[in-house]
């Protein structure tokens, strides 16, 4: 209810909720007066959010939906139109925090204080269920085999059959006049080839789905979402170029190695997700003017890096994500594909309008003994990037133009070592909030948060050492609106703090959350107050310290320990180890 009257300035408008609820208890005290409420609620939302909030009802109980999928389904559905600041994404993505401020989904997969996914609660479900079949706005098959709406109404449909035994198809319905057909559990259908009005097809969660039921696809010719997420699925339809209007392709989980030359057809392709093994055939990229997002391309050749360097004719393109599969303890081949990536993802940088760049390795068990210098990438002053992650990659170090990029809001690197040089040209990205490291070790065994050095704006920071050898310190002034810091600390002996216990966390006046991971030589514990456990004298001087600063604050943030089992050389011994194998010097 609080959620109703968050957005309620005048008194008169507070009287008027007030009014009508007191209406509604006073006539049902019981369960009906919660779907009046909910009624309330609902009539309260605009006409963009009502259609958004009944498409939920698409998804059974206790379901976690994604976000990106669901935005892009309200998308397809024609729920959200771009503005000319905004893309239609971002735009959905400000629906659906909307819903979730105003209680009426759930947040859900919380990463970083954003949710990845939302929930529906089943009271809330139930009345949208309802409110959605009374406006023929989506409809089941157990409403249509129950006789309670006419065929000929049917234009969201969705058929849930993850009991096999009860499995229903569509019969009795008329599939031309259906325009959105999702499937859960097993697919009961002969045939998909009767439904020539749909602008959605959604088969994430249906099973036993086959390559035959995909002939004639191209009769759905207005389809605009097409999401095949199965691993029975082995290929795509040549005709599938016939779809001139689709605009979202999901294609993970499947085994589709190669995407057919036809795919350029699709002129008004936007969204394309694909498994890192999926491949295009030569030269089709660059044909693909239309695309703005693009999740995973994989490469693991030499030839594959070369086609990034298509992506840069593609000025629509605003997301891309790359993964790079490459065996790095190559010595000799290691350092020349390590040249490739950073000169073919620096042309990215430079020449596009992309918005979010993620950069990602795969082989996350093996050290990446082939550090990558940023240092040749030139992008402009004016350059759009809002999220850069260049993940499992690392790199040397902190290259100054980056302190340039404007519109940067988030960053997540790899860094080799961590210098105060490095420090300094991070806290001058004027608009940077987000900021996640992971570093093998400070310079000199020390990292400095210098209280009038830039972070001005920065709400998140997580620091991840690999090794030991390094203190972090924040000075007085440092980052002064931060909220949540998140730190990975490993001292297996006292020498591993550098001589230094105090970390400054009490100069953050702004926390709220706290969380802290201490990585030793000692038996892997989880708990709220490891000193009474624990007989490790520098694990409490640690704990100690870190819970005397935090206590101090005024904001009184939000403390979390744990600590982790790692036997990890100290970082001098590491240093001898990268030497001896690469002859690199730092």
């Amino acid at each position: 209810m609080s959620s109703l009257l968050a957005d309620k300035i005048s008194k008169d408008e507070w009287n008027r909720v007030l009014t009508a609820i007191g209406h509604t208890l006073a006539k049902d005290p019981d369960a009906g007066s919660m779907t009046k409420i909910l009624s309330l609620s609902y009539f309260d939302l605009p006409q963009h959010l009502r259609s958004c909030f009944l498409y939920l009802s698409v998804f059974p109980e206790d379901y976690n939906i994604n976000k990106q999928r669901l935005i892009n389904r309200w998308i397809a559905e024609g729920f959200i139109e771009e503005e000319q600041s905004r893309s239609a994404y971002e735009i959905g993505e400000i629906y659906f925090n909307e819903l979730i401020n105003r209680s009426l989904i759930q947040p859900y997969k919380l990463k970083y204080g954003k949710a990845r996914a939302c929930r529906v609660h089943d009271i809330i479900l139930d009345f949208i269920t309802c409110k959605a079949a009374e406006e023929n706005f989506v409809t089941s098959m157990d409403t249509v085999e129950h006789g309670l709406i006419s065929d000929c109404r049917v234009r969201r449909l969705c058929i849930d059959n993850r009991d096999e035994e009860k499995a229903k198809t569509s019969a009795g319905l008329t599939p031309s006049h259906v325009r959105s057909l999702t499937i859960f559990g097993h697919f009961a259908q002969t045939s998909l080839s009767a439904f020539t009005a749909l602008r959605v097809l959604d088969l994430e969660d249906c099973i036993n789905f086959q390559d035959h039921h995909l002939t004639n696809i191209e009769k759905a010719y207005n389809l605009k979402y097409l999401c095949l997420r199965s691993y029975t699925i082995a290929e795509i339809p040549r005709k599938i170029g016939f779809l001139q209007f689709l605009e979202t392709l999901d294609i993970r989980a499947t085994k589709i190695v190669e995407l057919p030359l036809t795919i350029t057809e699709l002129q008004r392709l936007a969204r394309l997700y694909i498994d890192p093994c999926t491949r295009f055939s030569n030269g089709i990229i660059g044909q693909m003017k239309s695309l703005e997002e693009l999740q995973e391309f994989g490469v693991n050749s030499y030839e594959l890096g070369k086609s990034l360097q298509e992506f840069s004719q593609l000025t629509k393109l605003r997301t891309l994500v790359v993964s790079w599969n490459f065996d790095w303890t190559d010595d000799s081949e290691g350092r020349s594909l390590a040249k490739n990536l950073q000169d073919y993802v620096g042309t990215l940088v430079s020449s596009c309008n992309l918005h979010h760049l993620y950069v990602l390795e795969n082989h996350r068990d093996i050290p990446m003994l082939h550090p990558l210098s940023l240092d040749s990438w030139s992008p402009a002053a004016s350059c759009s990037l809002r999220k850069l992650h260049i993940t499992y990659c690392f790199i040397y170090n902190i290259p100054n133009w980056m302190c340039s990029l404007e519109n940067l809001k988030e960053l997540k690197l790899y860094i080799s070592c961590m210098r105060p040089e490095d420090v300094d040209i991070l806290g001058e990205i004027p608009t940077l909030t987000f900021l996640e490291l992971t570093a093998w070790y400070g310079a000199n065994g020390r990292i400095l948060i210098d209280g009038n050095n830039g972070f001005r704006n920065l709400k998140y920071f997580s620091l991840y050492m690999l090794y030991c050898g390094t203190a972090l310190e924040f000075e007085v002034g440092s980052m002064p609106k931060l909220e949540h810091l998140q730190i990975r600390i490993p001292v297996h002996k006292i020498e591993c703090l550098n001589g230094s216990f105090d970390l400054g966390i009490q100069h953050l006046s702004t926390l709220i959350k706290v969380e802290v991971t201490i990585v030793g030589d000692f038996r892997y514990y989880s708990t709220d107050n490891m000193s009474t456990d624990m007989d490790n004298g520098i694990i409490k001087c640690v704990e100690g310290s870190i819970k005397a600063a935090v206590e101090s604050l005024p904001s009184s943030p939000i403390l979390k320990f744990r600590t982790h089992y790692y036997d990890c050389p100290h970082f001098e011994e590491f240093l001898e180890f990268v030497s001896s194998y690469n002859n690199f010097s730092y």
